[in-house]
């Protein structure tokens, strides 16, 4: 009975330990199913991350280079220099590390005891760009858990020249990259293309080479050369430079342009800023490319696109004549001339010599509405002109969709309820330099593949916006604009000159018109006129030692223009005596820009339109008697 008894104990004991097996068994396999199945992506990705060594290859940006002449110069390049870092929990003695580092490299001791203090954080950045003597006194002071290693940053040799057109590199929420100008715009041509090399190792962190590795190389970026000339844009933004403080202006813009390519030989503003320091600057708006951004009420300047649309269609000639009674009256308002005077018979090379607004109105009757808002976009107003530079705007054309709304006709015949940009100016007043052909502006000569190869951007017709004949006729008319009319101090000794001004108030949403004591003064050009080299738009802003764009962007254009002929050394086309150019010497010295003269100043041209109930042509004769 007791081996019995026995047996069956023994029995027990097995099954009891057979059912603990199978309960370990199952368990296991379930173990295995939930990390082989059910967390196989996850313990994949860890297991890839353990045994797979991973490294990101950065390509080098590109360069930007303005040309000089024949030559490039580089105002947008890298530098390589040094970065700290500090590694915390490396760190023995954190209040003394902070001192010491704090000390070397003029950072704030508190900071760095805060981010030394981060025992979990395998990475934090103590300085960027450090200098020469700054990497010096780090290495000098073999601190545990304070490091240096290599870094790129973007450095502009000249400062603030061309920083509009430029912009900057810098970091945007998560981005680093482009910020504004040429830098923004071709930010994937600049940054390249990222490398990568993936390596399988083993468990002591080794490469495993039987297995190999994979290397994707980095892509450097291009590089892009303008066709911004150097030391024409140095010459354009020191001369825009004196022309708004000597004027006691708020800022201004000028453009200089190839009329018969398009090409942009300089673009200026001011103020400006320096990219180097881009983060110094207390208003961001001087970030922004006026030239191409800002779209404004021209004034008289505009004349020439009406003048263009009469003289095209066969509505005018030059020698055509009108009665200029002084006003014209519609809709309730009555428009009068800037120099509040009834001129008689006038001739349309006068209307743009005197800068007549009835004269103006006279030819937008005679083009009919519909055409001479057809002429105005032909001309490339109300567009972008799709030049090669972010934020550019696109002006404002609302006024010319209701065609039964004369009197928004008529004033936009003379500048005024419509706004454009510096960039649109320049672009029309080089169609009728041309011959009457618009050309896409061009900021950009070439790109330079990292290979060597290169791609080169040539000049774009859009469309041909008047004939050769009528582009001809109002290059004469323009010329007599700066010889008898209001664009004298435009004009280069040898050289054959045309232009027009243009003077406007700035209209606000705020006071439902335009704000009282604030204008523009613009002026348009080319030169030589017989084969015109040069078209330049300055745009002053807010002149307050002047109300006439004679006075302030006339004597800037002429300044500028003769540079440009002598630069570019263009032969004189007509004779000249030195007391001429002594003359052009006295009267454009910037000093002397505010200095006016009261037989030659254009009135602003907002001024001209009044409502009837508040104002009345006056009578000649009897301004005369006063």
């Amino acid at each position: 009975m007791k081996k019995d008894g026995v047996e069956v104990c023994n029995n027990r004991r097995i099954s009891v330990l057979l059912f603990f097996i199978l309960i370990i068994i199952v368990a296991v396999i379930f173990k295995l199913y939930s990390l082989q199945v059910l967390s196989y992506d996850s313990y994949k990705a860890l297991a890839d991350g353990q045994h797979t060594l991973f490294q990101e290859l950065v390509p080098k940006r590109g360069e930007i280079f303005l040309k000089d002449k024949d030559n490039l110069y580089p105002v947008a390049v890298n530098r390589e220099t040094k970065m700290a870092y500090a590694v915390p929990k490396e760190i023995e003695n954190i209040p003394e590390t902070a001192r010491s580092v704090a000390a070397a490299l003029q950072v704030d001791q508190s900071e760095m005891m805060a981010r030394f203090s981060k025992s979990e954080d395998m990475y934090e950045v103590i300085k960027h760009k450090l200098g020469d003597e700054e990497i010096e006194k780090i290495n000098n002071l073999k601190l545990k858990g304070i490091h240096l290693a290599d870094e790129s940053y973007r450095y502009y040799p000249s400062g603030e020249l061309a920083a509009n057109v430029l912009g900057f590199v810098g970091w945007k929420d998560n981005d680093f990259g482009g910020r504004y100008g040429a830098e923004a715009y071709f930010d994937s041509r600049l940054k390249g293309e990222e490398g990568e090399i993936t390596q399988s190792r083993d468990a002591s962190g080794g490469g495993v080479l039987i297995r190999g590795k994979n290397l994707v190389q980095a892509r450097d970026g291009d590089n892009v050369i303008l066709t911004i000339d150097h030391s024409v844009q140095y010459e354009t933004e020191k001369l825009l430079k004196a022309a708004i403080e000597k004027n006691n202006a708020d800022s201004g813009s000028i453009i200089v342009m190839e009329p018969q390519t398009g090409r942009i030989l300089a673009m200026a503003n001011y103020p400006t800023f320096d990219p180097n320091n881009y983060t110094q600057v207390e208003d961001i708006s001087v970030y922004r490319n006026t030239a191409i951004s800002d779209a404004y009420e021209s004034g008289s300047v505009f004349k020439a696109i009406t003048m263009a649309a009469g003289l095209d269609n066969g509505s005018v000639n030059p020698d055509a004549t009108y009665k200029d009674t002084g006003v014209v009256k519609e809709a309730g308002y009555t428009i009068q001339n800037s120099d509040r005077k009834a001129n008689g018979i006038q001739t349309m090379t006068q209307v743009l010599e005197k800068s007549l607004n009835t004269g103006v109105i006279h030819v937008e009757k005679l083009v009919g509405n519909k055409n001479f808002a057809d002429y105005v976009k032909r001309f490339g107003f109300g567009e972008s002109t799709d030049v090669d530079l972010v934020g550019e705007a696109s002006g404002n054309l609302n006024n010319l969709k209701n065609l039964k709304s004369n009197i928004q006709f008529f004033t936009s015949a003379f500048g005024q309820g419509i706004t454009v940009t510096p960039i649109q100016l320049a672009t029309a007043y080089s169609a009728i330099a041309n011959g009457g052909v618009l050309m896409k502006p061009q900021i950009v000569d070439r790109i330079v593949n990292p290979n060597g190869s290169e791609e080169n951007f040539q000049p774009q017709e859009v469309r041909r916006v008047i004939s050769e004949k009528s582009a001809t006729l109002l290059v004469q008319m323009l010329r007599s604009v700066v010889t008898i009319g209001h664009g004298k101090r435009a004009d280069v000794p040898g050289y054959l000159v045309a232009g027009k001004t243009g003077t406007a108030q700035v209209a606000s949403s705020e006071v439902r018109g335009y704000v009282e004591g604030i204008n523009i003064g613009s002026f348009a050009g080319f030169a030589p006129m017989n084969n015109p080299r040069f078209t330049i738009l300055v745009r002053v802003n807010n002149p307050k030692s002047v109300d006439w764009a004679e006075s302030s962007a006339a004597p800037a254009c002429g300044e500028l223009m003769k540079f440009l002929l002598d630069y570019y050394n263009i032969e004189p086309t007509e004779q000249y005596t030195q007391a001429d150019l002594d003359k052009f010497n006295m009267t454009h010295n910037l000093s002397d820009y505010f200095i006016k003269n009261p037989d030659d100043d254009e009135n602003l041209t907002v001024n001209a339109i009044t409502n009837p109930t508040s104002a009345k042509a006056e009578d000649p004769k009897k301004k005369k008697k006063k």
